[in-house]
């Protein structure tokens, strides 16, 4: 966070963009051959004969690329048509395995080294291919998030496919600047959104998925950022996290026709560079003291405005800080809770407050302090204050919140990396969405998709009124 208004924000994944039109990259590590074996059998109803690949060795991980492909391709020879009116076309370069820990493997399309594509997939349109690293990418990806970050990956990259099949063009804004890198990663996310969704509702041959496997396929998604401070008009820009996740979201939601349809003119990103050196020293995190101070003396202006507009009086609440986890609602809020009775807001700067913000960063524990108003305001409207609903419109006003500050009108605003943790926060943690009763949302991916519907539509339509 920042005390100066001004433009900053949070960048948060870079999956994809090294070779070609992008790619997917992650560290080199060690997976248990049993839990990915686990994990692909617990995906798949059925495998498919890597045979068509080239540079397979014909064990598991291509075995389960092959399957996602497979299906991948079957996706898009169904939409394909209904979005773009032509009959889809097989990638003429085909599909590429490499073993990046092999020093005598040959050396992949597009590239002179196998090694310099350890820990990544990309598409590369030259030569029409996907090439994925079997080694260190999709094991690794499968041991920590689940075989649905591989159908995410591999999705993604067929995505590139099919902007090049429909004549988008990116990595930089040429001609009329309508798809710069960071809208092609974008469409791409979203395209991989709307192939998740089909293999979700159990329409996909070979994959099965739960709503429930969605979230690990965001954490991965989100790992792959590009470095807090990149500016969105950077060549090769990627979006924070709240770009990504809200592109897969709309994919998601939608399905691929919406996708088809971004460019530069209609796409908002959230990503900024910094604009002051001494945010950027302190990398866009301030102590946890400082943030409670400027955050309370924020909030409560904040929500005064949103309550009165939406026709109802209050005072803001005082924001204490206690030596314990407060306990004054009849319900687990944790270490930061809104006291209906005594109209405060409590916090425990030692409990999870402090672990959030040190672990996540200042705005993870901003998420958690905005949230904690955002039920003092309906209180204040005379809403519900526990069920779903409640929990909803908490993520939303925090949202609303949250995207006040990307636009600022007080002196007091987010800094790059602050949307990154409060997208984090809501997919690790369900503490912001806690009611006054400790109930949450249970899905990180419903977390995520209130808090959006706040930033981008502001409170109106969060349910004060």
């Amino acid at each position: 966070m920042t005390h100066r208004a001004a433009d900053r924000l949070v960048p948060i994944l870079a999956l994809f963009a090294l070779l070609g039109t992008g790619c997917t990259t992650v560290g080199t590590a060690h997976p248990s051959s049993t839990i990915v074996a686990d994990t692909i059998e617990r995906s798949t109803t059925s495998l498919v004969d890597p045979g068509f690949v080239q540079g397979t060795d014909g064990g598991e991980i291509d075995r389960l690329a092959a399957t996602v492909l497979t299906d991948v391709q079957d996706f898009w020879r169904q939409r394909y048509p209904e979005v773009f009116g032509d009959p889809w076309r097989e990638l003429e370069g085909g599909f590429h395995s490499s073993d990046t820990a092999d020093s005598r493997a040959a050396s992949p399309p597009c590239t002179g080294d196998a090694a310099n594509i350890a820990g990544n997939a990309y598409y590369c349109s030259s030569e029409d291919v996907i090439v994925w690293d079997r080694s260190a990418l999709l094991p690794v990806l499968v041991e920590r998030y689940g075989a649905g970050a591989v159908m995410l990956v591999l999705a993604h990259e067929t995505g590139h496919a099919v902007q090049a099949r429909a004549g988008v063009t990116g990595g930089r804004a040429e001609g009329d600047g309508l798809y710069p890198t960071i809208v092609t990663e974008a469409m791409a996310d979203c395209y991989a959104g709307a192939f998740l969704r089909w293999v979700v509702d159990g329409k996909a041959t070979h994959l099965r998925l739960t709503a429930r496997d969605l979230d690990p396929a965001l954490r991965a998604l989100i790992t792959f950022r590009d470095p807090v401070g990149t500016s969105n008009h950077e060549q090769g820009a990627h979006g924070d996290a709240f770009d990504r996740v809200s592109a897969f979201q709309d994919g998601y939601a939608e399905g691929a026709r919406p996708c088809s349809t971004m460019t530069a003119r209609n796409r908002e990103f959230t990503q900024r560079e910094f604009t002051s050196a001494a945010d950027l020293e302190r990398g866009g995190n301030l102590p946890l003291p400082d943030l409670v101070r400027a955050m309370s003396a924020d909030l409560g202006p904040y929500f005064t405005g949103v309550v009165e507009q939406a026709g109802h009086q209050w005072k803001p609440p005082p924001l204490e800080t206690v030596d314990s986890a407060p306990a004054c609602s009849g319900g687990a809020q944790g270490a930061a809770a809104y006291c209906p009775r005594e109209r405060s807001v409590r916090v425990w700067p030692d409990g999870r407050v402090n672990e959030l913000h040190t672990a996540i960063g200042d705005y993870g524990t901003g998420t958690l302090l905005a949230s904690r108003y955002a039920l003092a305001a309906l209180h204040a409207a005379g809403r519900p204050l526990e069920g779903a609903r409640a929990q909803r419109a908490v993520l939303c006003l925090t949202g609303a919140y949250t995207g006040s500050l990307l636009r600022p009108e007080r002196d007091f605003t987010v800094s790059p990396g602050d949307l990154d943790e409060a997208v984090q926060v809501l997919l690790g943690y369900e503490y912001p969405a806690r009611d006054v009763a400790g109930g949450a949302l249970g899905s990180g991916y419903e977390r995520v998709e209130a808090f959006r519907g706040g930033v981008t539509a502001g409170a109106a339509d969060c349910g004060l009124t």
